[in-house]
């Protein structure tokens, strides 16, 4: 596997990094995280058999313009960079909030799209944590400004918990440990990006779920019966009950980051989407 720290190219203004050849799979990485927790997590395991591409969503990891943006936008642009990139119709996998830009992808670009692998996924709106922590921080005037700024003073204690915290009832890995860029992900720029997506979450899931009915592309959802992050019976459950063409895995005894944990489960989901 390369090193996912060091300096990745950019195409369409998004960074990205790339292993492998053969079919096109695109990773897209949740909230207060970057390419590389999704590099960490699948590019050893997908690189024998697919051309896997990672992209760093708009304002996250090395993009550093912290305009964010809506999924259907960052869906917009990670479309773009593949097209520029010349990917061929990939199975897009997506995270957590990555999983809302997977499906907006799929809903906005059927006909380039083979199949989305929805990990984890958050597919409708509720009242979140992140939009409390972060969401003060994307409001115009007075309140955005002093609410970054006392992000800025308080994001050094409180994001090595809710780093600890997504991995649970596991624990963080230790190469994630030793090689994930936190300072980067955790970077003012990168924490207002967050603050986009907290506050555009639930436009974005509400106008992805109105178009679940009309969705084109296979859809392949893996959940773990334990998440503590995002209710998988809420999110994972309901998001299939809602699509023409889907189905579900659940994990057992598996949390949020089933990525790192579960790689035969993905991979699989991935290899059978691409022969059906």
């Amino acid at each position: 596997m390369p090193d996912v720290n060091a300096a990745q190219p950019s195409v369409a203004d998004l960074a990205f990094a790339q292993v492998g050849a053969g079919p096109d799979v695109i990773l897209i990485h949740g909230a207060i995280t970057c390419l590389d927790d999704m590099a960490i997590g699948l590019f050893g395991s997908l690189e024998a058999q697919f051309r896997v591409t990672a992209f760093d969503r708009p304002g996250h990891g090395r993009n550093l313009v912290a305009l964010a943006g809506s999924p259907d936008d960052q869906a917009r642009a990670i479309h773009s960079a593949a097209q520029a990139l010349g990917l061929v119709r990939p199975i897009v996998v997506g995270h957590s909030f990555g999983a809302v830009v997977a499906m907006a992808y799929a809903l906005q670009f059927p006909d380039d799209t083979a199949g989305v692998v929805a990990l984890s996924p958050i597919a409708f709106p509720e009242p979140r944590m992140e939009q409390l922590l972060f969401g003060p921080r994307a409001t115009p005037g007075p309140v955005g400004f002093w609410a970054h700024t006392f992000g800025r003073l308080t994001d050094p204690m409180l994001l090595p918990i809710l780093w600890r915290a997504m991995f649970l009832p596991q624990v963080m890995p230790a190469r994630f440990a030793e090689v994930f860029p936190f300072e980067r992900a955790g970077r003012p720029g990168q924490m207002l990006a967050e603050a986009q997506d907290a506050a555009l979450m639930a436009p974005g899931a509400a106008w992805n779920a109105a178009r679940y009915a009309t969705c084109r592309v296979p859809v392949h959802v893996l959940a773990g019966d334990r998440d503590i992050v995002v209710n998988p019976a809420l999110h994972a459950e309901g998001l299939v009950r809602c699509l023409p063409r889907s189905r579900l895995t659940k994990l057992r005894g598996l949390g949020h980051m089933i990525h790192h944990f579960a790689q035969p489960a993905v991979v699989e989901a991935i290899r059978d989407m691409r022969a059906a």
